[in-house]
């Protein structure tokens, strides 16, 4: 439930007429490549009658966001993603109906109830996949914009700040570090590592000292963020993330090592950025 009352976190900016278009050619190649629901069983002209069902599916999503859509982006503040779920599935319901009249109308078929029920269920499979990757597709695009837009505002307020490691051995040397250049650090039983660039090249120098001091140290840069109980991360320097759910591996500047992000630290990464 917390979920579906977040605020819906991307643009209801719309682009009617792109966004119906688009939605129509791929119902048409759905229908007419793939030919799907016995549709490769028609005699007719199969790229007519799957244009048709584009062309309706077309109008109807273009008629949805005109009447609907833009009504209801105007009237509810704030926008919750249980919101654009229903509008989606109105707009599904109602993209169904449009393409079950061309249906009865091009195979004239009865209008029953069963038939109704049957078309409308695959309608529905089909749209929730849409959605669903359409969705996908939109959220990658938005973190990966948010990301970018977090670490190069980040990376220029802090680029004449450097950090200090404690050595806690006796007579040991610090090691200072430009915040920017850092990649991670690591625990190692009674030491850590340090990954930095130096002249543009990864190095690595251990320091006696515990990753718990180190973090408590640097606490107060959001940047350095701990993704799992031996890793800490810049952030900043992130260059690719990998996984799911579960767990992600992290690539940080040109470190050929991955950093794992373990599944209980995944949530917080993904906060981060949000």
């Amino acid at each position: 439930m917390s979920l579906l009352t977040r605020k819906y976190p991307f643009s209801v900016r719309r682009h009617r007429l792109r966004d119906s278009i688009v939605y129509g050619v791929i119902i048409w190649a759905i229908l007419y490549l793939l030919q799907p629901f016995g549709f490769s069983l028609y005699t007719g002209n199969k790229f007519l009658v799957a244009g048709s069902f584009g062309l309706i599916t077309s109008i109807c999503y273009f008629i949805y966001d005109w009447l609907v859509l833009r009504w209801l982006y105007l009237k509810v503040k704030p926008w919750q993603i249980w919101h654009q779920a229903s509008a989606i599935l109105g707009l599904i319901f109602f993209i169904g109906i449009g393409n079950f009249l061309m249906a009865s109308w091009i195979f004239h078929s009865p209008f029953t109830t069963r038939l109704f029920l049957m078309f409308m269920y695959w309608t529905v499979i089909i749209g929730v996949f849409m959605s669903a990757l359409t969705t996908s597709i939109a959220y990658n695009r938005f973190l990966k914009d948010k990301m970018e837009t977090l670490l190069d505002n980040t990376k220029e307020e802090q680029k004449d700040i450097s950090i200090t490691i404690h050595d806690t051995n006796v007579r040991a040397n610090d090691l200072c570090v430009p915040i920017n250049s850092l990649l991670y650090i690591e625990a190692q039983k009674n030491n850590v590592s340090v990954c930095y660039l130096k002249d543009e090249k990864p190095v690595s120098v251990e320091v006696h000292t515990t990753l718990s001091a180190v973090i408590e140290n640097l606490k107060e840069y959001e940047n350095i963020f701990q993704c799992h109980r031996s890793f800490v991360v810049n952030v900043n320097n992130i260059t690719s993330a990998h996984g799911n759910s579960n767990g992600y591996q992290l690539t940080l500047g040109p470190c050929t090592n991955s950093i794992p992000v373990s599944r209980s630290y995944v949530a917080r990464l993904k906060a981060f950025v949000i």
